[in-house]
């Protein structure tokens, strides 16, 4: 008798599959007696490497090959980082789990492998592909000049070689999932650089009515980390926020059980910083999400997302 199987989908690249080998190893440990095979998919994001994210546009550059291959029943679970995942989910599909969070920082990786942010010499020139980093980055350092940076975390590191940046800026759990920490020169914190909502953060997505892999899958959810990530979600939502939006969340448990959310929404050129604050239980992640972005939006961030996506419609 052929044995069951759950067929697991990712983005076809070295991160990406080191995540979804570490899920299908949990998975396996779990449950012996199920298969889990991998399939590669590439996505949109993955194709247009030479395209800063920001002008690409639309939403799910990175998810949504293997979301629609999802809903065609090619595969019955897929791995994603939950940064990449968009704020709305197609209908249809749920996502099933998130899992432990790594570290959600930001981190600074300097060419001569020691250099702080704060240390470089005036005029130095810095490597991102987000919005988000260059628009907190410049509220630091008014002086620095940032450049798009695309490609796998391989490519990225190969560039600051060959261009010869002062530095770039990677999330860390990706660079400490590939084993390379010991090249990061500075972790920021959470007062300079806020991270994109669910960095650090692996999402299952499953089909909503595909009882078991939801079943299966449920296995691996970590009620702090879901409960961060959703409020962090809630308030990119009605943000309406995405690779062309310089907004940055954390959310984590405290004292009590109380869960704190941080929001921030830069302009592009740093001058102009809106950041509140918010807590609330648990069971409210969305709304402490939800109501943090309108506080936010009454503070200025309406203006500056206005103003950042006015800009973008004029260079389409």
């Amino acid at each position: 008798m052929p044995r069951e199987a759950i067929v697991v989908g990712s983005r076809d690249s070295e991160l990406a599959l080191i995540q979804a080998n570490y899920v299908i190893a949990a998975l396996q440990e779990k449950f012996p007696a199920v298969d889990f095979p991998l399939k590669k998919i590439k996505t949109e994001g993955d194709r247009l490497l030479e395209v800063a994210l920001a002008k690409i546009g639309g939403k799910g550059l990175f998810v949504k090959e293997i979301e629609n291959a999802l809903l065609a029943g090619e595969i019955d679970l897929a791995v994603h980082s939950m940064k990449d995942v968009p704020a709305v989910i197609p209908a249809g599909l749920t996502i099933a789990a998130v899992t432990e969070r790594e570290d959600p920082r930001d981190c600074f990786i300097a060419l001569d492998g020691k250099s702080g942010l704060m240390d470089l010499q005036p005029g130095a020139v810095v490597g991102t592909s987000s919005l988000r980093r260059t628009a907190q980055l410049l509220a630091l350092r008014p002086d620095l000049r940032i450049i798009s940076l695309r490609g796998n975390l391989q490519t990225r590191f190969r560039k600051l070689q060959e261009m010869a940046l002062d530095g770039i800026v990677l999330a860390y759990a990706g660079v400490s999932r590939l084993g390379w920490a010991d090249r990061i020169a500075e972790i920021f914190g959470f007062d300079n650089c806020l991270p994109a909502a669910g960095q650090g953060a692996l999402g299952i997505e499953t089909r909503l009515d595909d009882e078991r892999t939801n079943r299966v899958a449920k296995f691996l959810d970590n009620k702090a980390a879901r409960a961060a990530v959703t409020s962090e979600r809630a308030l990119l939502r009605r943000l309406e926020g995405g690779c062309q939006v310089p907004v940055g969340a954390y959310a984590r448990l405290v004292d009590g059980g109380t869960l704190v959310l941080d929001g921030k929404v830069c302009s592009l050129d740093g001058k102009w910083v809106v950041h509140g604050q918010l807590g609330g239980k648990v069971n409210e992640a969305a709304a402490i999400g939800e109501q943090l972005a309108e506080t936010l939006l009454r503070q200025g961030a309406a203006e500056i997302l206005c103003q950042v996506r006015q800009g973008f419609s004029r260079h389409d």
